[in-house]
């Protein structure tokens, strides 16, 4: 029950939907709750990328999963360089398809997870109260939530900046392309 958040012995400081699309920090609790959420939230969103665009192109919808899914970890980990580039990408994403309902609250949610990172980031754990609790491997969902993007962001973190430049770099050239060849029919 407490991992779902039905029943959760640290109370969080505002609701779901206010820490899902407006985040704030109080305590170290929030940090690693708006942490938590900010992968789950890449993890989700990385899985419906994968299953929009499997059937009009398995390369691209494999790019996406890596890359919303690694910056999901990089959001857990605090990179305020994986929460940037993911909000670069969704904005590129929402121009070069078209608007629409989903996509807009997608945007949403990867900009309150920008601002949660970077208030995160700044976060001061100099005192006992301010220190962040300890991450838990008791369950399977605390070893996939907790332990797997700490020990995965070490390894993958420079790479995961060479990947994501490349795909944002070809997403930017994709738009451009469509841009031109509208301009010229």
């Amino acid at each position: 029950m407490q991992t779902l958040g039905l029943s959760d012995s640290t109370p969080h400081t505002e609701g779901r939907l206010k820490s899902l699309f407006w985040p704030s920090i109080k305590t170290a609790n929030d940090v690693e709750y708006l942490g938590r959420q900010g992968y789950w939230v890449c993890t989700i969103i990385a899985a419906y990328f994968f299953e929009v665009h499997i059937w009009g192109s398995p390369f691209y919808s494999i790019l996406c999963l890596v890359f919303y899914y690694l910056g999901g970890v990089g959001i857990r980990q605090r990179s305020r360089y994986a929460a940037t580039l993911i909000v670069v990408m969704q904005f590129a994403d929402t121009f070069l398809n078209g608007i629409h309902v989903v996509r807009v609250i997608i945007l949403a949610l990867m900009l309150s997870n920008l601002r949660a990172t970077w208030i995160a980031s700044r976060w001061n754990a100099d005192s006992e109260q301010t220190a962040l609790p300890p991450r838990l491997s008791k369950t399977w969902t605390d070893l996939f939530t907790d332990q797997l993007p700490m020990w995965l962001w070490k390894k993958v973190e420079l790479s995961y900046y060479v990947f994501s430049t490349g795909l944002l770099v070809l997403d930017f050239a994709a738009f451009l392309s469509r841009g031109r060849a509208a301009f010229r029919g």
